[in-house]
């Protein structure tokens, strides 16, 4: 449980380092520290050079879920950018929310996409998938995602639950 807790501090501290809120954090520590310029080859194995410093890709991907919910969209993709492995559905699904939310559904589904290529029974990238659909009034290509996620997860799963409710407020505003 202390490992849980502490994998939760390091990802908001992550996002908060990463969305801008360090000097609200750094209230007595006397005066700021000139920065390393990492774009220096001396300085590239500085700890304050390396990418992450210690914080691992999931932990980056669950401080920009938070921060993708909590409203800070664009911090949550400055956030994701850092991700190392490009490739990674959870980082993709993230990416895709965060554009959709910030209004460009169309930026959204290649995240969507590409995220599904990689790991097909990702049900949580079809629900978002779904939701784009439906942003851009196409409840046929949300309903085929409502089904994929059935026969992947069943009727029971929250993915498919989500996805329906939104479908079923859809068609009660159309």
């Amino acid at each position: 449980m202390a490992q849980i807790g502490s994998r939760l501090v390091s990802a908001f501290a992550a996002a908060a380092l990463l969305a801008g809120a360090a000097p609200a954090l750094a209230d007595d520590d006397g005066p700021a520290k000139p920065r390393i310029d990492c774009t220096k080859a001396k300085n590239k194995n500085k700890p304050a050079c390396k990418p992450h410093h210690g914080v691992s890709d999931d932990e980056i991907v669950n401080g920009a879920y938070w921060l993708a919910h909590a409203g800070k969209h664009s911090d949550a993709l400055a956030l994701l950018a850092t991700v190392k492995d490009k490739d990674n559905p959870r980082a993709l699904n993230a990416m895709g929310y965060a554009t959709r939310k910030l209004g460009d559904v169309d930026g959204a589904l290649p995240y969507y996409a590409r995220a599904l290529a990689i790991k097909p029974d990702y049900v949580q990238a079809r629900e978002y998938l779904g939701e784009a659909f439906l942003a851009k009034g196409d409840v046929v290509r949300a309903r085929a995602e409502l089904d994929e996620i059935e026969r992947r997860a069943g009727a029971g799963s929250v993915s498919f639950a989500n996805l329906k409710r939104e479908i079923v407020a859809f068609e009660a505003r159309s």
